[in-house]
């Protein structure tokens, strides 16, 4: 890093140490020409997911959104809150971890589906038919039958 006292290009790292939260790391910088020292910061850049949705629109990724359909799909079920946010904090996680910064809406609504099918029988159906947006009554015993 440059020594923002005369502008050399090295500088050496003397102490280093999370900052409350451990949300960033202060690190002690000493310039290895003129000795001064100086404090910086550094933090993880968050890059939001963008979701594309199928009319092709991109918006951002909103957890809640998730949350909604999932309660939607388990009304009058036995599934938790807790169990409902578990499903779509594991869902952000994943997207998270994959490290792409624009997902298909279809691959979202798939996970949803891979963890809520264990979860409730009934609630997968449900939130399968809103998501795969069946049109007839062919198409969802269709979907039935290859479940």
């Amino acid at each position: 890093m440059k020594c923002i006292y005369c502008g050399y290009g090295e500088s050496k790292v003397i102490d280093s140490r999370a900052t409350s939260g451990d949300c960033s790391i202060r690190r002690r910088r000493e310039c290895v020409k003129c000795g001064k020292r100086w404090t910086t910061y550094e933090t993880v850049e968050n890059t939001p997911i963008m979701v594309i949705k199928k009319d092709g629109s991109i918006q951002p990724f909103d957890k809640s959104k998730i949350i909604n359909g999932i309660i939607k799909a388990c009304e009058k079920r036995p599934v938790s809150l807790i169990q409902i946010e578990n499903i779509a904090s594991t869902v952000e996680k994943k997207l998270k971890d994959s490290m792409e910064h624009e997902v298909q809406s279809i691959k979202i609504g798939e996970m949803v589906m891979d963890l809520l099918k264990p979860l409730d029988q009934i609630s997968y159906v449900r939130f399968a038919s809103v998501y795969r947006q069946f049109t007839d009554t062919e198409n969802f015993i269709s979907f039935l039958k290859n479940q």
